[in-house]
């Protein structure tokens, strides 16, 4: 089997991505105890189920060792570098939607737009004399999103969990993260800019441009995208 799908390994992702390809004609199932990594794929001859987490998934694409993949918007945006050069988007699927904005603390009652925030930073570098601190762990997305907007004199603070408790915590000031409800913003008292929002994501099937596929393969390949394209 030279062909590799790579879906989500765990969770409500895996069961929706399933689900997904099931009413598309094409079943996904695990194999072995809930421990194993291991899956495979009925109705598609030449094609082996690989399961990763949903954040392995761009650079498995990227390096051309799976030939579709299964993951967030915001993953493939994030992680890799001029991504339309190397994985294509082939459908949206429906499920797994967030948005990816920018938050800061209700209580700046005079900051709810992109220039407030500019204007904030640079009163408060002035005052504190360093840069306001932006919590995130979807560095590029948010620099290239305030590049464009004009803000400047900030800085970006990694935070790979419970990034809404950061400014309660006073590690940061605003915050840059995945929102599907917003509910965890508004109880650590948190907002919304108004046009603070960075991307809208969801799950969604990519393919790999970086990866080799001819023949027999690359006709199986062109089936199965047709398939889960058409609906």
């Amino acid at each position: 089997m030279s062909l590799k799908l790579g879906v989500p390994s765990k969770g409500r992702l895996m069961d929706k991505t399933f689900a997904w390809f099931a009413k598309r004609g094409i079943e996904l199932s695990r194999t072995g105890s809930d421990r194993e990594y291991a899956g495979r794929v009925d109705g598609i001859g030449n094609m082996s189920l690989v399961l990763l987490s949903a954040g392995e998934i761009p650079r498995e694409l990227a390096a051309g060792r799976i030939n579709l993949g299964v993951t967030g918007t915001d993953l493939v945006h994030e992680k890799l570098p001029l991504w339309e050069q190397q994985v294509e988007q082939i459908a949206p699927m429906g499920f797994g939607q967030a948005d990816l904005i920018l938050a800061v603390p209700r209580a700046w009652v005079d900051v709810d737009t992109l220039g407030d925030l500019d204007a904030t930073a640079a009163a408060f570098r002035a005052t504190h004399g360093h840069r306001l601190r932006i919590a995130t762990k979807y560095h590029r997305l948010v620099r290239d999103f305030l590049t464009e907007a004009g803000v400047a004199d900030y800085t970006l603070v990694d935070s790979q969990g419970a990034t809404e408790g950061t400014v309660k915590n006073e590690t940061a000031e605003a915050i840059a993260d995945i929102t599907s409800t917003g509910e965890t913003l508004r109880a650590n008292h948190l907002k919304i800019l108004t046009d603070g929002m960075v991307l809208r994501s969801q799950a969604t099937l990519w393919r790999s441009r970086m990866a080799t596929c001819q023949g027999d393969d690359r006709k199986t390949l062109d089936q199965v995208i047709e398939m889960l394209s058409a609906r």
